[in-house]
C-alpha cells in the first residue's frame, strides 16, 4: 500500500496523469425472486453489485437489450458486478426466472 502511494505521490509531482478513482459501488439484492431494489439511478462510473441473498436458489443478471450473453449464474452468497460508463437506462433480467416470476429490474445511470 505504502508503495502505491508513493507511486501516486511521486507521478502527481513530475505532473504525471494519475488514473481517477472509481465510483461507487451499489448493491442490488436477490431474495424471494425479486430484484431489491428492481430499480436504481446511479451516477456514470458507479458498479452494480447484485448479491444473492437467497437460501437455496441460484440468479443471473442479463442485459438482453445490449446484446450481451447472459452472465453464468450466481448462488446463495456470491456476487455479480458491472460498471456503468455511459449514461442511459440499462433494463435486465433474470434468465431462469424472467417468465415464471417476471424477475426483472433497470439501472438508471445518469452524468
Amino acid at each position: 500500500m505504502k508503495r502505491i502511494l508513493y507511486s501516486l505521490a511521486v507521478a502527481v509531482s513530475m505532473g504525471l496523469a494519475v488514473p481517477a478513482q472509481s465510483g461507487d459501488v451499489h448493491e442490488v439484492i436477490t431474495l424471494k425472486f425479486e430484484f431489491v431494489p428492481a430499480e436504481i439511478t446511479i451516477m456514470a462510473g458507479d458498479t452494480v453489485r447484485w448479491v444473492n441473498k437467497e437460501r437455496r436458489q441460484y440468479h443471473n443478471v442479463w442485459f438482453r437489450d445490449l446484446g450481451e450473453k447472459p452472465v453464468g449464474e450466481f448462488f446463495p452468497g456470491e456476487t455479480y458486478e458491472k460498471t456503468f460508463d455511459t449514461p442511459g437506462d440499462y433494463p435486465y433480467v433474470c434468465e431462469p426466472h424472467e417468465k415464471d416470476h417476471d424477475m426483472k429490474g433497470i439501472v438508471h445511470v445518469v452524468e
